[in-house]
């Protein structure tokens, strides 16, 4: 099972992160989910930088023996991916700076 999360509604979005903490922190999420839901193989791409519209920030692939096990399995991990990995987002309009969105700003 494929997970594809593409950039929607605003014309670009700009990911930052603290790259050693949330790869740590995406493969401690996926070794969890890999567990409890008896998954056979699981990866986890996501981007940092500029994603325009239409384009992928986030893929999530997982294998199992059963189709309930892959959708749940891939669910928690874009779930918590996207609430607990050190990735910050700011969405952008056409024109101007953009905004960080709620929980998202990163602070010096």
């Amino acid at each position: 099972m494929i997970f594809q999360g593409v950039t929607r509604r605003v014309a670009r979005l700009h990911y930052e992160a603290y790259l050693e903490m949330a790869s740590e922190q995406i493969e401690q999420i996926a070794r969890a989910a890999m567990s409890s839901h008896t998954l056979l193989g699981v990866s986890v791409e996501h981007r940092i930088g500029d994603v325009a519209l239409g384009e992928p920030s986030v893929l999530v692939a997982v294998s199992s023996a059963h189709r309930d096990e892959a959708f749940t399995g891939a669910r928690e991990i874009i779930d918590r991916v996207k609430t607990q990995a050190a990735i910050w987002k700011r969405e952008h309009q056409a024109e101007g700076p953009g905004k960080w969105l709620a929980g998202s700003e990163v602070r010096p």
